[in-house]
């Protein structure tokens, strides 16, 4: 069970849309007050009914529009309204090995976080720094090594339970990073260097995530430069340990998404560049499409109604 958060028109407000096969169910026109998934999660949960029942009776009575549609006139928004954006770093075997290339050196703080109880947690982005499928991320002024980072995101509630999944886009300096690990924000958190969806997977309690693949593909000139995949049983931390660490003495709103780490990372030669387009997939959850932007100047804002 999926849905997105979409804008029929660049003044319209914010719809919730339910997915079933090609089309997209608008739930907010039979209830305004649904125009995010986890407002809709938490008042399923509260009468105690199940959300594909609930969902599915949408399909009955709810105008419908083509997913393909609302994807060609780009007016798909990040999945959830997050407040925070976190992130969890070295869960993967690949991770490590690419930090450590960053750094040129052995046993550095790299191996040391991959083997601890510890994991690595940061954080990423507010809502307002988020940019949406189809959107313009974009490029650090002061790196000359960017590449993006292909992660399974977690929609969690103030519990810690899973609500959903949905895909995310952690762009990354790995030159800053590697410079120092002190410089991590640096390298993480700048202007549109987030981006999740297209759409939330809805935690109903069947969903295997082990047997999902994380795939990236990176074109240049149409042409693809990069492609690669991983299993995301090869996560090394649990998706529950993680947010275990992520929500201790740390409270977090409704709908807040952590990023799992990245198991997919280029070689040591390749930087994103200017035009490219890259496309993060699992099956399961779709595709999160969005093409790169030059840095924009320090003294401007970034595109704004794009959220």
């Amino acid at each position: 069970m999926r849905t997105i958060r979409y804008r029929e028109s660049a003044k319209s407000c914010v719809q919730l849309g339910y997915i079933k096969g090609d089309l997209v169910y608008n739930v907010s026109r039979l209830i305004p007050e649904w125009t995010d998934p986890v407002t809709a999660w938490s008042v399923l949960r509260a009468l105690g009914k199940s959300p594909v029942e609930a969902f599915e009776r949408f399909t009955e009575t709810s105008p419908a529009t083509n997913l393909s549609t609302l994807i060609e006139q780009n007016a798909l928004l990040s999945p959830v309204a997050a407040q925070e954006v976190w992130a969890a770093g070295v869960t993967y075997e690949r991770s490590r090995e690419a930090r450590n290339a960053e750094t040129k050196l052995q046993d550095s703080v790299y191996d040391r976080v991959y083997d601890a109880i510890r994991p690595e947690i940061f954080f990423k982005a507010t809502y307002e720094r988020l940019v949406s499928p189809g959107h313009e991320v974009g490029l650090r002024s002061d790196s000359n090594w960017m590449v993006p980072e292909p992660e399974l995101a977690v929609v969690i509630s103030s519990d810690g339970d899973v609500i959903g999944w949905t895909l995310g886009n952690d762009l990354s300096s790995r030159d800053i990073e590697g410079e120092n690990p002190l410089y991590l924000p640096q390298a993480k958190i700048f202007s549109r260097s987030c981006s999740v969806g297209p759409a939330m997977l809805w935690n109903t309690g069947v969903e295997q995530q082990e047997e999902w693949t994380l795939s990236l593909t990176i074109y240049r000139s149409e042409q693809v430069v990069f492609t690669d995949s991983v299993s995301i049983q090869k996560l090394r931390r649990s998706t529950e340990e993680l947010i275990h660490y992520l929500i201790r003495d740390n409270p977090v709103p409704n709908g807040t998404i952590l990023l799992t780490g990245t198991g997919i990372v280029p070689p040591d030669d390749f930087t994103l560049m200017v035009g490219d387009a890259i496309e993060i997939a699992i099956d399961e959850i779709g595709c999160l499409y969005n093409f790169v932007a030059p840095p924009l100047d320090s003294t401007n804002r970034a595109p704004s109604g794009s959220r």
